[in-house]
């Protein structure tokens, strides 16, 4: 008999019933608990079978929430200290309730639900998730009598907008790599211009660190490489359909290498005590401090760090590597003259805490 195929749960709907499930317990749930329950997981789980790809969904999304800025929390079981099997997970509601005097009728939670089912997944800023995940888990008032449509859902749901607003290029390199076809595509490289026009082999779609990336055979170079479906402009076309099968497992092995330029490649930054930026760089997965307070940070890519640590301003100034605080400052500049008409210097220098020295 033919197997049945798990039916596909979005990513976002399975970090938000992933977020939900940690929230409702006080004691934790373990991996195994979390794995055979919760939404998005479940549907893939062998109990007593092969999970480890599974396991290894369950690590990336947790790095996600934690990038999200969400206070997941790891609990030891007395007496098996090490043993990961049996850490249970949680989210501390306390740390991650909305302010008390904040508070949402059940139009405006409605409304607030609309606008993230019009707006999905790539379209929403990490700040903005964040903030829905908090709206959404708090959960409102409303029995659901006043907006049931007779079928579980509300009737402004059912009238919801679905903006496919995730990165272009993700449906048609799915489809290439469902027809085994190969590609073309126009596509920016950090520090350049103009695009360049690429031709591959697409090898996996995979997501790393909130972000959705093409493992793919590159022809010019005869190599493989990771594309950020973010810097591909234009259309995707495919050509050769049928003689480009990708191998089961390019998708482990695209994961596994991005996490080794990951552990490779980190960057030390000085950040304000008590900031967003503190707050947040520190959850980072893998995340160290320095005796001298200062954050060892990991990245895979050194532009979107950049553009990252940028959007901190003067929270955070950068201590090595040089290459990294550069990037910062140029992004800086760059924003200052787009809004200003003119780069202002000193205004940039300041919020890098550059006074004319090289730091680090």
């Amino acid at each position: 008999m033919p197997t049945t195929r798990a039916p596909r749960v979005p990513a976002e709907e399975r970090l938000f019933s992933l977020v939900l499930a940690l929230l409702s317990t006080e004691s934790g749930l373990t991996k195994s608990e979390i794995l055979a329950n919760v939404q998005g997981y479940r549907q893939r789980y062998a109990a007593g079978g092969d999970n480890a790809s599974l396991e290894r969904q369950f690590e990336r999304d947790k790095d996600d929430v934690r990038e999200l800025g969400i206070p997941l929390e790891t609990i030891e079981t007395p007496g098996a200290a090490g043993n990961n099997q049996t850490l249970r997970y949680r989210i501390p509601k306390g740390e991650y309730d909305l302010p008390l005097d904040v508070r949402f009728t059940p139009d405006e939670s409605a409304l607030l639900s609309l606008a993230a089912m019009a707006w999905r997944e790539g379209a929403l800023s990490a700040d903005s998730r964040r903030g829905l995940l908090k709206v959404r888990s708090a959960g409102s008032d409303d029995d659901g009598s006043e907006h049931d449509a007779g079928d579980g859902t509300s009737a402004i749901g059912a009238y919801a907008p679905r903006l496919r607003t995730r990165d272009a290029a993700f449906e048609p390199l799915r489809s290439a790599l469902d027809r085994a076809a190969a590609v073309r595509f126009a596509y920016i490289t950090p520090g350049h211009h103009e695009a360049r026009v690429r031709q591959l082999a697409p090898l996996a779609l995979v997501q790393h660190g909130g972000r959705w990336m093409l493992a793919a055979h590159e022809f010019a170079t005869d190599s493989e490489k990771n594309y950020l479906l973010a810097r591909i402009v234009g259309p995707v076309t495919q050509y050769e359909v049928g003689q480009h099968p990708a191998p089961a497992d390019a998708g482990e092995r695209a994961l596994a290498g991005l996490d080794r330029v990951w552990a490779e490649r980190t960057a030390t930054v000085h950040v304000v005590p008590g900031s967003d930026a503190e707050r947040r760089l520190t959850r980072r997965r893998d995340t160290t401090s320095t005796t001298e307070g200062e954050l060892v940070i990991h990245h895979v890519d050194p532009q979107l760090l950049a553009e990252e640590l940028a959007a901190f301003g003067p929270e955070v100034r950068v201590v090595e590597p040089e290459d990294l605080r550069q990037r910062v400052v140029d992004r800086l500049r760059v924003l200052v003259e787009d809004h200003t008409g003119t780069p202002d210097r000193d205004t940039v220098d300041q919020a890098t805490g550059n006074d004319g020295a090289t730091h680090g």
